[in-house]
């Protein structure tokens, strides 16, 4: 009860005071299921681009983190090839910065900030992320690309 009181409470507020540049809903009936959209920053490789997420909301939540991956492809260090997300807030403690008083408004709000400053040295993709070190105009090239293929309006 207290779960569904306050993903209500949640998605209402994400509807009527969302972050610039992130939406979030239910999917069909269940409360515990829910997409997102995060447009590409400004003067980002991401920039124009609508990335859409999935959020799975657990029986212990707000005691245990959401699952949230993106089921848009995008090329970055911290997000693999599943969409699957490395970033700290995400992942109970001891690894993880997970606790009760975050909300789905700030996990949306931490990927949007990852998308724009990715953090090599925390990554999903060690490829990506020896790039972004050694390379970054590649880096920035191809972000751009897989942008324009795969999150393009």
């Amino acid at each position: 009860m207290q779960r569904a009181t306050r993903l209500q409470r949640e998605l209402a507020l994400l509807a009527t005071e969302p972050p610039p540049g992130i939406t979030c809903w239910q999917d069909g009936e269940r409360l515990d299921e829910l997409r997102a959209q995060i447009l590409g920053g400004a003067d980002t490789p991401y920039e124009k681009g609508i990335f859409n997420l999935e959020i799975i909301v657990p029986e212990r939540y707000p005691f245990e983190p959401p699952k949230i991956r993106f089921l848009t492809p995008i090329y970055h260090p911290n997000i693999d090839s599943a969409g699957r997300i490395c970033l700290d807030v995400l992942r109970l403690p001891p690894k993880g910065a997970w606790r009760p008083s975050l909300n789905i408004c700030t996990l949306l709000s931490s990927i949007q900030l990852l998308m724009a400053e990715p953090n090599p040295d925390d990554p999903l993709m060690a490829d990506i992320s020896s790039e972004y070190k050694s390379d970054r105009q590649l880096f920035l090239l191809r972000a751009r690309e897989w942008t324009e293929k795969h999150a393009g309006q």
